[in-house]
């Protein structure tokens, strides 16, 4: 026993039994002068944080960014030139379920990533999806609600899910992906990531392009039907992150290709769909998808609560040569994620390790919770404003980005006024086949299980503006399923918010 260290309080005094509470005798009350006990009680009951609203349920690794394709005539970004080589952190997620659900559950997964740059952290912040349910962020925290649990019976609720899309058309697109073969991936190895909305290079010269990013798997697509996956959770809960662990423990790294689409600037404004509408994709046809590089994942994490649990991505996290877009959501985003952070793990969770950038830090925040590092990030203790006489940290003007040449009048637009929400959803319809037809269909019929019959009409209605086997197929499924017939609402004129 004497070559193993001694067990200490948090203070660094040495603890002398580990095992008996303090007491008067030995059968006597417990002493308030016991420390150490009332110690570790503390400690226990402050374990947990509040758990992220969404995106809860999560799994990660960390890995590497290779660079080998050359995109530097359109990003001055060093991690992104040829041969640069990055480490990073990957967090896997579902987006609806609470800390405690099961992994193999139909819903979108979240695809975050953080890129420890000689320049800063910059971090990319998607789903599986290129698209997502809403494209104004007015909608969102409604969106989010209906995910949520029902503030009465606190369950699950398909009514509010489906009243939802079906008041909300630009949602047919990621319904479509949600409930076809590709809602339900067998593992986060096996399912491609996104950035989903649409960011901006630039570049030394002062050149802006718009961006897409997408990673492509190169474990293959491998998907559960819902039946399947319920086998799955009547085993265990944690088959994401069994899978993930397992693989990497046993050293078999995964991979992902990383491609991005380029759009030249002012090619935003020519094309038929808005470029910065996160309901939308780019058709490859048009921006055809560059490969630049591969990311793998080959090392876990050493402790899941400080490594994984408390990363913070925010897509407020860049780096020059990286930039926004006028993409509402992401615009939103930039705000809200790291202000989630600031809630959830304190005002400083930029210092908790697994967040501090791997580059020299210096700015003028200070105080406030978890200011670890002694006051100023600044070198001088007189250094404690800006501008200052004390050779504080200044500005770098190499890091400003060129300025937009999209602008407009500013308004509260209707983001339905000439907008396509059908023919999207459509072309991905027709790549389906008769079998992955047949699952959509299914897979919506059981998702509609005891939501009234007037939102299901109207559901339906925007199913046949996509496709008329789109509506036929899903109502053929809903009566076998449910015995679901049609009632006499009409459903030729598909009702959506205002």
């Amino acid at each position: 026993m004497s070559d193993r260290p001694t067990m200490t309080t948090t203070a660094g005094a040495p603890v002398p039994d580990n095992q008996n509470s303090l007491t008067a005798g030995p059968r006597g009350g417990i002493m308030l002068q016991d420390y150490q006990l009332i110690e570790k009680l503390a400690h226990q009951n402050r374990e947990r944080i509040p758990e992220r609203v969404v995106h809860a349920k999560g799994w990660g690794a960390f890995g590497t960014l290779t660079i080998t394709g050359d995109i530097s005539k359109y990003t001055k970004a060093k991690c992104l030139q040829p041969g640069a080589s990055t480490p990073m952190l990957a967090r896997f997620s579902t987006v609806a379920g609470e800390q405690g659900a099961a992994d193999h559950e139909r819903d979108v997964r979240g695809f975050a990533l953080k890129f420890y740059t000689e320049d800063g952290n910059w971090d990319l912040v998607g789903n599986n999806t290129p698209v997502f349910f809403v494209r104004d962020p007015y909608k969102f925290p409604d969106f989010i609600h209906t995910q949520k649990r029902h503030p009465k019976t606190n369950l699950r609720s398909a009514t509010a899910m489906w009243d939802f899309w079906s008041l909300s058309p630009e949602s047919l697109h990621q319904v479509t992906i949600l409930m076809s073969d590709r809602g339900l991936p067998q593992t986060p190895m096996h399912m491609n990531g996104y950035g989903s909305h649409t960011f901006s290079f630039w570049n030394d010269a002062g050149e802006r392009y718009w961006v897409k990013f997408h990673f492509k798997t190169q474990q293959g697509h491998k998907h559960f039907t819902n039946e399947e996956g319920e086998a799955i959770i009547g085993k265990t809960r944690e088959g994401y992150q069994e899978a993930l662990f397992g693989t990497i423990e046993a050293g078999e790294f995964p991979r992902w290709t990383v491609q991005v689409q380029i759009m030249p600037e002012l090619d935003a404004d020519k094309t038929p769909y808005n470029p910065f509408d996160l309901t939308k994709v780019w058709p490859h046809s048009d921006y055809p998808p560059i490969d630049i590089g591969v990311m793998e994942l080959n090392r876990n994490a050493e402790n899941y609560f400080a490594e994984i649990e408390n990363a913070a991505f925010s897509p407020s996290n860049i780096v020059p040569g990286i930039a926004y877009s006028p993409d509402k959501m992401l615009q939103a985003r930039v705000f809200s994620y790291a202000d989630a952070h600031r809630h959830r793990l304190g005002t400083h969770y930029e210092n908790i390790p697994v967040n501090q950038p791997r580059c020299p830090v210096h700015h003028y925040h200070r105080d406030g919770q978890m200011n670890t590092y002694g006051g100023i990030r600044t070198g001088n203790p007189d250094a404690y404003y800006e501008p200052n006489s004390f050779n504080g940290p200044v500005e770098n003007k190499t890091a400003q980005e060129p300025p937009l040449r999209i602008s407009g009048d500013m308004s509260r637009f209707n983001h339905r006024e000439g907008n396509d929400d059908y023919g999207q959803p459509r072309a991905l319809f027709n790549l389906f086949d008769d079998g992955q037809k047949a699952r959509l269909f299914s897979n919506i019929a059981a998702a509609m299980g005891g939501v009234p019959g007037e939102i299901i009409e109207r559901q339906l209605a925007h199913f046949k503006l996509v496709h008329p086997d789109y509506e036929a197929g899903v109502r053929a499924a809903l009566e076998s399923a449910h015995g679901y017939k049609a009632d006499t609402i009409s459903a030729d004129k598909p009702q959506a918010a205002e």
